[in-house]
């Protein structure tokens, strides 16, 4: 198999995994959001750390703990990724798991939008008007819930600075979820302790398969972000932003067909515009990147001097 072709399957699954995530919390209740969270954070670590030992990954851990600016971006990166999971196991245990599908909907034009912020990068037309139509979205969804869309806007916005946080550093996936889970590890195992001494914990108190299931969030938490981090490696950016949808549309099928949330006309109206807004989106990122191709191809046709 080809490394596009790897690319593309390891692409796949890492989406597949993350849009099946609404039907995974739901088996860890009674554990709260903060024990849940806790429990990725310190079970992440302890896999993340198997991973390494077997692929010899610990010199690229030390140097990313030696290098101060590196550290202190990982650092923000850690407080940004578990902001995400708190809202989003928040969002999932309270039924608002449509509400998240909108916040990964948008997520593509939040990071477009930093890119201009942070970057100073330009806008082509059309992308501003993606950008503008989803601000549009936003405002028929606010009127449609009686509030801002807070959840999807958290979960677009710390997803989005995350990765902001990623592309100011260069270390590879492995080794920068071990230091962004380790820098973390110790408020979890605090908050894990606590809920044990207080008798609120879920931990090893609602039988062996609960205990197995929060367990195991470490290992759902981790393997779909190398699966990511390998597509990422091998695919064009352009096929990684088309396959991203398939998160949002398996939450968005998981909440409605599944779970039994309403989508009320309003807010289908609010949905349907923000399918716009990437529909658009998409277009220009697709023709941006032909014309790049055609430009290279070109390019590369133009002998060269003896």
């Amino acid at each position: 198999m080809d490394e596009r072709r790897v690319g593309v399957v390891a692409g796949l699954a890492a989406y597949v995994l993350w849009g099946l995530f609404p039907l995974y919390f739901p088996l860890l209740e009674p554990a709260g959001g903060l024990e849940i969270v806790a429990h990725r954070v310190v079970w992440s670590l302890l896999f993340i750390g198997l991973l390494l030992s077997v692929r010899r990954g610990w010199p690229q851990v030390r140097a990313a703990f030696a290098d101060r600016r590196t550290l202190l971006v990982l650092a923000a990166a850690a407080v940004l990724i578990v902001v995400n999971w708190l809202v989003f196991v928040y969002g999932v245990n309270s039924g608002h798991v449509v509400e998240i599908s909108l916040g990964y909907f948008i997520h593509p034009l939040v990071s477009v939008l930093l890119g201009v912020l942070v970057f100073r990068e330009r806008l082509r037309r059309l992308q501003w008007v993606a950008v503008g139509t989803a601000a549009l979205a936003v405002i028929v969804l606010t009127v449609d819930y009686g509030r801002p869309p807070w959840i999807a806007l958290a979960l677009a916005g710390s997803f989005g600075l995350y990765g902001l946080m990623k592309k100011l550093v260069r270390v590879e996936a492995a080794p920068g979820l071990f230091v962004e889970t380790a820098l973390v590890f110790l408020p979890a195992l605090v908050v894990l302790v606590v809920l044990e001494a207080t008798g609120s914990g879920a931990f090893g108190h609602e039988g062996t398969g609960s205990a197995l299931l929060l367990a195991f969030s470490g290992v759902a938490t981790a393997v779909p972000l190398l699966l990511f981090a390998a597509a990422a490696r091998r695919v064009p950016l352009s096929t990684v932003g088309l396959l991203q949808y398939i998160n949002p549309l398996m939450q968005l099928a998981i909440a409605v067909l599944v779970l039994g949330e309403p989508m009320p006309p309003a807010r289908l109206a609010g949905f349907a515009i923000v399918w716009l807004a990437l529909a658009v989106f998409t277009l220009d990122t697709l023709r941006a990147a032909h014309g790049n191709r055609r430009a290279v191809a070109a390019a590369d046709a133009v002998p060269v001097a003896p």
